[in-house]
């Protein structure tokens, strides 16, 4: 019972950090799709262009709510691909907390700028790689004009706060119960039992480092920052797991988007970038 509790109290506490973020992108989303017009949308359309550098470092500020509000962004297609791309990649999420909450006690400030920067620096070029094979392909998806409202029905004309709240509040339950799920998960198999999934100096091991960064949750980051500070991964392993760490964004994509097919090749993209950056970095000794 005292586990269940603890699992119910912390998913509580990870969608509440989100509300925030949320309530934001709906607002923008709102804002731009019913109060800006066309002329406002060529506007963010043309930011485009610096768009995955924008997203990088975003995405580097601690917690997954940039994720969150930039994959609102993307559904309804106010910022590329590429830049969703470049967010999913250098999100932080826990790890930059608990690195700052290591320092001194063998963690430098130049070792956490550099996993930072490692990360924002992948996440810039991958995603401007993305958007110009997007724009060499000229790919049209038929989601280009979705408006969540048509699907949520919150009389969004008359109100942009009332509306935002609602798509707020319908997302956090949908999270909610996700990260239920996932949490009860973690407590039940343990950090002890997941460290033997780990083949630490294996090409093996960023696969695996990548696959349990994918789970949406800011547990996979911890655990990802823990095995690395306790040295049962390396360092590039690490980068590796916590470049698909994407948290609740991924939640939030495959909830809004109803293009499964898109989705599943966004986390197959994150996955093989992380995957391949990891064992990279660990063949040149990063």
């Amino acid at each position: 019972m005292e586990m269940l509790l603890d699992v119910v109290l912390d998913t509580f506490l990870d969608a509440a950090k989100l509300l925030p973020f949320l309530f934001i992108a709906f607002i923008l989303i709102e804002f731009v799709e019913h109060k800006m017009g066309k002329k406002g949308k060529e506007v963010l359309a043309k930011s485009k262009k610096t768009g995955p550098i924008i997203g990088g470092l975003l995405g580097a500020i601690p917690q997954c709510g940039f994720s969150a509000l930039c994959t609102n962004l993307y559904v309804t297609r106010i910022i590329s691909l590429g830049t969703l791309i470049s967010v999913y990649l250098s999100t932080s999420d826990e790890m930059l907390l608990i690195m700052l909450g290591k320092l001194g006690d063998g963690t430098t400030l130049i070792e956490i700028l550099k996993i930072i920067g490692i990360k924002v620096l992948i996440g810039i070029i991958f995603g401007y790689i993305i958007d110009l094979i997007i724009r060499k392909k000229d790919v049209k998806t038929k989601h280009e004009d979705y408006h969540m409202c048509d699907d949520d029905h919150c009389d969004c004309d008359h109100s942009i706060i009332k509306s935002s709240l609602i798509h707020t509040l319908k997302t956090v339950l949908f999270i909610i119960i996700v990260t239920f799920i996932i949490n009860l998960l973690f407590e039940i198999i343990g950090e002890d039992n997941l460290q033997q999934l780990f083949m630490k100096n294996t090409i093996f091991a960023p696969f695996i480092a990548a696959l349990i960064g994918l789970i949406p949750n800011c547990g996979a980051s911890i655990a990802l920052t823990e095995f690395y500070l306790s040295d049962v991964i390396s360092l590039g392993t690490a980068i590796g797991g916590l470049l698909t760490g994407a948290g609740v964004g991924l939640i939030i994509l495959f909830k809004q988007n109803k293009n499964i097919k898109e989705n599943l090749l966004i986390v197959a993209l994150i996955y093989f970038i992380g995957s391949i950056m990891g064992i990279l970095l660990n063949l040149i000794g990063v």
